[in-house]
Parts: structure tokens; C-alpha cells; sequence
């Protein structure tokens, strides 16, 4: 096992073009500014950038988020002789816990299938146990991009389609922007709206920073006359690409600007080579239960599964996250901290 350096480690995502996003340097890179050191470790054919976070003097947690690489390919040996040196190195920092959300897919279903088929849960490595909490959302919604406008729109339910024209009509326009003072208002305004935390202005400024000149991001406003009305940030790697951060205005809303901006992101991002769109997180259930419950709920992710499953695509649901324990005592102090937040 080997620490490699920042160029090292994008020469050997280069021999891994389906890695995600969240295993690139450039989002290691901008996590090391934001109170997280990133670390790059390669053995072989496999791979993980892991970051490390101080919770107490002499105390870290390390997250492994949708990684390692290459694990798949590797065989028993080399998988077991990966995760030891993952452990050295977590030990040899202190580290209570190691939380792992690796990029896998144990549930996968189209949206308008209401049978939910059985789940195939991917077992954790030895030594893990499958954890309470996720750092990023479980289940999400990824839409097929492959093929031409018309195929993307006929995938879509018939409203969606309705209010993306009707967007155009009431004379929204939707471009790339590098106003991040305004995309920052916008997300602050529909934080305090719909009760979620968001970064800060530096944060945000930083990620487009780092992103905007690789072709790997792109800031989208909408806006009616000089007015902007909603914005989001989408990000691309390989043949992927992800809707992490998104804003609305509470102004002009009947004029659906979110949707001729979600349009014209997956748009780009074909544009880009790519062939998904994960729309980044909607309620961890199944389809029966979202379809039976969107319209009365509202609470967390609830507030956009309705405008989500309008795009259509693939429920799909992660695989993970699992935990690796090196300290229970502080374990299960973490777990209380997990559990009172979740009641709250």
C-alpha cells in the first residue's frame, strides 16, 4: 500500500473511467478546505481516496465515500491485503471508526413498475457491519440520458413535459452563469423555506473554482426578465453526471422555472458524453410506498420525490454504508449522537 500523491492519484483514475465523482481529487481537493484531509492510497489495481476528519484532539473518523476502486476485479487475497493497510493507516491516525459508502447498487426499478422486486444486499467486507447512517443519500433517481430530445422528453410524465414548455412560454431563460453570490441567495432562501442546511458562499465559490475549468461542472440560472428565479449546480465525471446542489426562488414560481432548468442541465450534460443523470437523493422506501405517500408528505426528501419522479428514470438504492469499529466505547456514543439527531 502505497500514499500517492494528487497526480498520481488522477493517473490511476485514468485506468478507472467509471469512478465517481466523490473519488475525484478535485472533490478531495476541495473537502481539504472545508475541514477534511484527503488521502490517496493505491495497491495494485485497487484504490481509495479517504478522507479524515478531527472530531476531538488525537480522535478522527475516515470515510471512504462511494469507493474503493477496483475492488471488484480483485480477487480474495488482494482484497483482504487492501482493507488490512486501509486499518494500519486508520489506527496509526487515531481514527474511532471507518465509514465506508462504496459505489454499488444493491436496488434497481424504473419508476412506473409498482412491484418492488427483491433487494440483493451486498454483503460488507469481514470485519464491517452495515452502518445507521449515511453521509450521502441511499436511494436516489438516475435518468437515462442516451438518445435525442424527443426520447428524453417521452421518458418523462406528461406534466413534467407540460411545465417545461410552459416554462419557456412564460418566458424563463436558463443559461450558464458564474454568479455565485446569487446561486448562494437562492439556496439560502429555499434552506430557510424548506428547513435544510446549507453551505456557505466560500464553499460554493471554491467548488466552482476548482470544478467550472475541467468542463466538470456547470452553474445554471433561471431567469425571468432580471430576476433569477432558481439555479443549480451540476457535476460531471466520466459518463456520469450528478444534480447535487439545486435553489428556488418563492417568486414567480407558477412559472416552473426548476424544470426548464433540470432540462437544460441534462441537456449539458449529454452534451458533456454523458449517459446518466442521478438526481441525487429522494426517501429511502420503495416504490410502492413513495407513489403512496408523496402527495400528503413533505418532510425531508419528501419535497422533491414529487418534482423528482416527474423526470422519470431508475430508483436505485446503494449499497452500504458499512462501518468498520476501532473503538467501541465511542462507537456507541456516536450511535446516541446518530439516533438523537434522527428523532430531531
Amino acid at each position: 500500500m502505497s500514499v500517492v500523491t494528487p497526480s498520481e492519484w488522477e493517473a490511476f483514475l485514468a485506468d478507472h473511467p467509471e469512478a465517481h465523482i466523490l473519488q475525484s481529487r478535485t472533490w478531495g481537493d476541495l473537502k481539504a478546505e472545508f475541514g477534511w484531509q484527503a488521502v490517496r492510497l493505491v495497491q495494485g489495481d485497487c484504490g481509495a481516496q479517504v478522507l479524515f476528519r478531527r472530531i476531538l484532539p488525537g480522535l478522527q473518523m475516515a470515510y471512504i465515500p462511494k469507493g474503493p476502486l477496483g475492488l471488484k476485479l480483485a480477487g480474495p487475497e488482494a482484497s483482504q491485503d487492501f482493507w488490512r493497510e486501509v486499518h494500519t493507516l486508520c489506527r496509526e491516525r487515531s481514527c474511532f471508526l471507518l465509514k465506508v459508502e462504496p459505489d454499488l447498487w444493491c436496488t434497481r426499478q424504473p419508476t412506473n413498475i409498482q412491484q418492488e422486486p427483491k433487494t440483493q444486499p451486498v454483503q460488507p467486507p469481514p470485519g464491517f457491519r452495515p452502518g445507521v447512517h449515511s453521509v450521502q443519500p441511499p436511494r436516489t433517481l438516475v435518468i437515462d440520458l442516451q438518445g435525442d430530445d424527443q426520447t428524453l422528453l417521452d421518458h418523462m410524465k406528461q406534466k413534467t413535459r407540460y411545465n417545461i414548455n410552459l416554462a419557456q412560454k412564460k418566458g424563463v431563460v436558463v443559461g450558464p452563469s458564474s454568479d455565485l453570490a446569487t446561486f448562494h441567495r437562492l439556496m439560502q432562501e429555499t434552506g430557510q423555506r424548506d428547513q435544510f442546511g446549507v453551505h456557505s458562499l466560500a464553499y460554493y465559490q471554491r467548488t466552482y473554482e476548482l470544478f467550472h475549468p475541467r468542463a466538470a461542472c456547470e452553474l445554471f440560472l433561471g431567469m425571468y426578465e432580471d430576476e433569477s428565479l432558481g439555479g443549480l449546480m451540476v457535476f460531471t465525471h466520466g459518463r456520469r453526471a450528478w444534480y447535487l446542489y439545486g435553489a428556488s426562488s418563492s417568486h414567480h414560481r407558477d412559472r416552473m422555472p426548476n424544470y426548464l432548468l433540470q432540462w437544460e442541465a441534462m441537456r449539458w450534460a449529454r452534451s458533456q458524453g454523458c449517459s446518466e443523470y442521478d438526481l441525487w437523493g429522494v426517501p429511502d422506501s420503495d416504490t410502492a410506498t413513495l407513489e403512496a405517500n408523496f402527495t400528503e408528505r413533505s418532510d425531508g426528501l419528501w419535497g422533491v420525490y414529487r418534482f423528482k419522479r416527474g423526470f422519470g428514470g431508475e430508483l436505485r438504492r446503494a449499497a452500504g454504508p458499512w462501518d468498520y469499529v476501532y473503538n467501541p466505547w465511542l462507537y456507541r456514543i456516536y450511535l446516541w449522537w446518530v439516533r438523537r439527531g434522527q428523532r430531531e
